[in-house]
């Protein structure tokens, strides 16, 4: 299981690295230990935390009230936790190319 993946009992915990204002959004992949995505909103008024919210909700096909920002509200690492979804099913989304 990668670093940035964690498993908890409800669900799991992503550690993401996050790039605003990229030309567009996406997963680059492993850095640091953490998933590092890029998103094209810029850090502002929360929008690339809203971006970031709505790009992993449609990526693993779950509603956007199963995808919540732990920690990291107004930095570049942030942790998500996932509810009711399986870890080698988010690995497995994740590690595909964008």
């Amino acid at each position: 299981m990668p670093p940035w993946l964690k498993v908890l009992p409800e669900g799991v915990e992503l550690a993401v690295l996050v790039q605003p204002r990229a030309s567009r959004t996406r997963v680059v992949g492993e850095h640091d230990g953490m998933l590092k995505l890029q998103l094209a909103a810029p850090p502002v008024d929360g929008e690339a935390n809203a971006a970031l919210v709505e790009f992993l909700a449609k990526r693993l096909g779950l509603p956007r009230r199963q995808v919540t920002l732990v920690a990291g509200d107004a930095a570049r690492r942030k942790r998500v936790f996932l509810a009711g979804v399986d870890a080698a099913r988010v690995e497995a989304v994740m590690s595909q190319a964008s």
